[in-house]
């Protein structure tokens, strides 16, 4: 096996709705905010590969949404999906699975594109395998409103349509599922949108866990410190917390898909409760 960052992209948000209740003067420490009280994100997908299978998880913004869409989330940068496939030697139409860890435009955006003729869309990924899970595609597909902007029509009907999608099995027990079809381990989260899925891989003696948005960036890190766009905050922070002390025991390296300094990192307990440990880019790990 070997794994990849994929980075498809930065964006900006508003730094008082990354971090909820917690004030400016606090969160600004780790992630510095602009004029406009905007902060850096990034798109960092994952990539797996497994013998025959090419998994890639999520996909960022994609690029067939509108100038004006895009000018709400300021984006910037030079990073693009494909140039980053390329750069480790490989293409779209290689991709065996995308697997989504939720439907928000932000993660499963560069599913779906526009067809050639820009008259409707079609799968991003021709010979890919889309992997979602039947409740949360319920609740993306029949939106409530405060997540409906996120939920993109655009983005979710055309994967059902093209005959590509997938559900992963959601666990009678508990919130975790083992020997998945994709080979790795699956955490269920409730906290910030119904059913979110966070991969947890085993590598290289390692175990690496995507955490999309359960932890956007290390400054997520301190249980208050959650997202004024989550849906029921304090699971969210139920789960953080039995997450984060499990990171702990067993020295997790934690990936980011939104943090745009900080790729992986650990953490450990402290007096405080578990805080960062050491931080790291992919290369300084598996290079």
């Amino acid at each position: 096996m070997k794994i990849y960052p994929i980075e498809t992209g930065n964006f900006k948000l508003d730094g008082g709705a990354m971090f909820g209740v917690v004030p400016k003067s606090l969160w600004q420490k780790t992630n510095p905010a602009d004029n406009n009280n905007l902060i850096d994100m990034a798109l960092r997908c994952m990539l797996i590969e497994d013998g025959d299978r090419l998994i890639l998880i999520d996909t960022g913004t994609g690029s067939k949404q509108s100038d004006k869409f895009f000018g709400f989330y300021y984006a910037f940068g030079n990073f693009s999906l494909d140039s980053s496939l390329a750069k480790y030697g490989f293409h779209r139409d290689d991709i065996t699975d995308v697997f989504l860890t939720h439907l928000h435009f932000d993660h499963c955006g560069g599913s779906i594109q526009w067809n050639k003729n820009h008259t409707d869309y079609e799968p991003a990924f021709k010979n890919a395998k889309f992997w979602s899970n039947a409740d949360h595609w319920k609740w993306a597909v029949e939106p409530n409103v405060r997540e409906k902007a996120s939920f993109l029509k655009e983005n979710i009907h055309p994967m059902q349509s093209s005959g590509q999608l997938n559900f992963l099995d959601i666990p009678t027990h508990g919130h975790f599922s083992k020997n998945t079809p994709l080979g790795f381990d699956v955490l269920f989260a409730d906290g910030h949108t119904d059913k979110q899925m966070i991969p947890h891989i085993k590598y290289q003696d390692k175990t690496i866990v995507y955490v999309a948005d359960l932890l956007p960036t290390v400054g997520h890190i301190p249980l208050p410190y959650v997202m004024g766009y989550d849906t029921r905050p304090l699971i969210t922070m139920d789960e953080k917390a039995v997450f984060l002390n499990k990171a702990a025991d067993e020295n997790y390296y934690i990936f980011f898909e939104h943090d745009a300094i900080n790729q992986l990192c650990t953490v450990q307990h402290t007096e405080k409760g578990v805080r960062l440990k050491d931080t790291f880019t992919f290369n300084e790990l598996f290079n």
